[in-house]
């Protein structure tokens, strides 16, 4: 049996080594869950081929680069390197992920979520809610309505462009407090955390929130009108869903509407988009984009401070 040395502040401990956790983290660098078994399987092997019994976690971590790099892929081996990085840090990852109605954030985040290994997520719709039951109807009647038909709250519209956007404005506005409160809360806990949902506009959150180095935004389109309108029929085909597909389609001119003014924002801010028509090649954008961005100096501080991967 290899065991595997660690630290947790100054206790040490030692566990048995893991193909489990092993594939976790590898599965990290683009392989599919198979492959990563397979490799994870390898590495054990030649630790026992080369009578290593006992090693610690950062003398492993340079015998799994070194085995990517000889016998796998020296690309993986970089994308390890710069994930253990990531993973190392102090600093908790804030990863928000925008997106109008039915786009998939929510599915995407649950994606990128087990993939990075995160445990904490939430979208903007629970945020809302809860403001809903603090804030009454009377004073904020945006909030109790959908995004994308806010603007039939509106008491007093202004001369803009679109009373739509108008109304998603003045929605967004109003759950974004609630947003920043739990940005705050997780940088200041400590807690790596993916917040996701249609509040999510680049330019409406605090600059100084999202100027921070562990704070990362991503806005999610669907260009093709038809693809954008089937994701309506594959969401309220799930028995769970309340909300009826007639609702959606009825307000499919406006949720794009709202997706055309996220666009604007994402593109004057300089904020990343990505036209989520594949599940696969969004997460890998995702992923490549936080790994490049945090790789050299970030690693994510889970809220176990024990939980080690290999």
């Amino acid at each position: 049996m290899i065991m595997i040395k660690g630290a947790v502040g100054k206790k040490e401990y030692k566990e048995p080594f893991s193909k489990g956790i092993m594939a976790r983290s590898l599965y990290i660098t683009d392989l599919g869950h198979d492959e990563a078994y397979e490799i994870a399987s390898c590495i054990e092997n030649k630790l026992l081929e080369e009578n290593i019994s006992e090693i610690s976690i950062e003398d492993l971590a340079i015998f799994v680069t070194n085995y990517l790099k000889n016998y796998v892929d020296p690309v993986l081996a970089e994308k390890y390197i710069k994930w253990r990085n990531v993973r190392k840090s102090k600093e908790p990852l804030i990863i928000l992920i925008g997106g109008a109605s039915g786009v998939g954030t929510s599915s995407m985040a649950f994606e990128l979520a087990s993939r990075l290994g995160l445990k904490n997520l939430i979208s903007t719709d629970m945020i809302r809610e809860v403001m809903r039951k603090i804030v009454s109807k009377e004073l904020s009647p945006v909030i109790h309505k959908s995004s994308f038909n806010a603007y039939e709250s509106i008491r007093t519209l202004l001369l803009g462009p679109d009373p739509v956007v108008e109304g998603f404005i003045s929605h967004v506005d109003v759950v974004n407090v609630g947003v920043e409160a739990v940005i705050e809360r997780a940088l200041k806990e400590g807690i790596s955390i993916i917040i996701e949902g249609v509040h999510i506009v680049p330019g409406f959150i605090k600059e100084d929130l999202i100027r921070k180095s562990n704070v990362i935004l991503f806005t999610l389109i669907v260009r093709d009108e038809d693809t954008h309108k089937s994701r309506f029929y594959s969401r309220c085909r799930q028995p769970w869903v309340k909300r009826s597909l007639d609702n959606y389609l009825s307000n499919f001119h406006l949720i794009r509407k709202t997706q055309s003014f996220m666009i604007d924002q994402a593109i004057k801010h300089n904020s990343k988009i990505i036209d989520n028509v594949d599940v696969k090649y969004t997460i890998d954008i995702m992923v490549n984009d936080i790994i490049e961005k945090y790789g050299g100096s970030y690693d994510v501080r889970q809220e176990s401070k024990g939980n080690n991967d290999n």
